[in-house]
């Protein structure tokens, strides 16, 4: 016996005719009679009395009527819970953003998510790519943004924005009037970097020792614009990704290429390849793919 019999049995007690129980259900006659004589069968009890024109339930048939009402009920209520999510119109989304990331591409791509999901929740986490990453594998997030190349046996994901990191200086530092600026001649400079649990942190790290010398590093920080004002109050140099640059105060500080080598900064959205995505997080994945692709081909 399953939930599908419990149903024909209650439909039937409820309007006691399998006449107009077969027609409530938009099923056969003969399939609900079968079924009520399957059930009587398997539990060893007769459940209606048939000797009247009008059928009755036996005792037995009360005490199963009784029994399996709360049981029907919560599976229509599981059923209608479920057609929820299916449709969105409940949900909940755990989004974990780097600071610098949220603010520059996320606040438009939210907005326009809650306008049409409106009854789907999204709880949002600012934390450094390294560490979002982190809690996607965990399962403490749902969807994550992290700096790329990730773990492909680990992660699924879609790339939305790449571009270079660009040396800020004050503007009276001595490479200020170049048009573009060697790594390596930064060796002798103070850094203001992002903490450890950011990506580029060790990524400008490594690179300035692969060209030979090791960053002397002054300050570190987690908000782009306390690192940008470090700079603007001549404390040190630093490398922010283009699309920060473009919030800094220009007046303040100079924006340069950086070569020989450039830094790549390359973003995606991550999720779990093992782990069972809720159709909420399903459809945020689809629908800021939709929007930050669409803003990546037209710039």
């Amino acid at each position: 016996m399953d939930i599908r019999h419990l149903q024909y049995f209650m439909e039937v007690a409820r309007l006691q005719s399998f006449t107009k129980a077969a027609e409530s259900l938009y099923i056969t006659q003969p399939t609900i009679s079968k079924t009520i004589r399957n059930i009587e069968d398997e539990l060893g009890v007769t459940l209606f009395d048939r000797s009247n024109k009008r059928i009755e339930l036996t005792d037995a048939g009360r005490i199963i009527y009784e029994q399996a009402q709360p049981i029907v009920k919560s599976f229509q209520s599981l059923s209608a819970e479920l057609g929820d999510l299916k449709n969105l119109q409940k949900g909940h989304i755990r989004l974990g953003l780097p600071p610098m990331v949220g603010s520059s591409f996320f606040p438009e791509v939210i907005g326009q998510f809650h306008k049409r999901y409106p009854q789907v929740t999204m709880q949002v986490f600012e934390d450094g790519a390294r560490k979002v990453e982190k809690d996607v594998e965990s399962g403490l997030l749902d969807v994550g943004v992290a700096v790329l190349p990730t773990e492909d046996d680990l992660f699924h994901y879609f790339s939305f924005a790449r571009e270079n990191l660009m040396l800020l200086v004050h503007p009276s530092h001595r490479l200020s009037g170049r048009g573009a600026v060697p790594l390596v001649e930064l060796a002798d400079e103070s850094f203001v970097l992002f903490r450890e649990d950011f990506a580029l942190h060790d990524r400008i790290i490594s690179e300035c020792v692969r060209v030979g010398f090791q960053p002397r590093i002054v300050y570190e920080s987690s908000q782009w614009d306390l690192i940008s004002g470090m700079v603007a109050a001549n404390l040190g140099i630093a490398l922010l990704p283009e699309t920060i640059c473009r919030e800094v105060n220009q007046d303040r500080i100079r924006i340069l290429p950086l070569i020989n080598p450039s830094i790549p900064w390359q973003l995606g959205m991550i999720w779990r390849k093992d782990r069972y995505l809720s159709f909420a997080a399903r459809e945020w994945i689809s629908f800021a793919k939709s929007i930050l692709m669409v803003e990546k081909s037209g710039n």
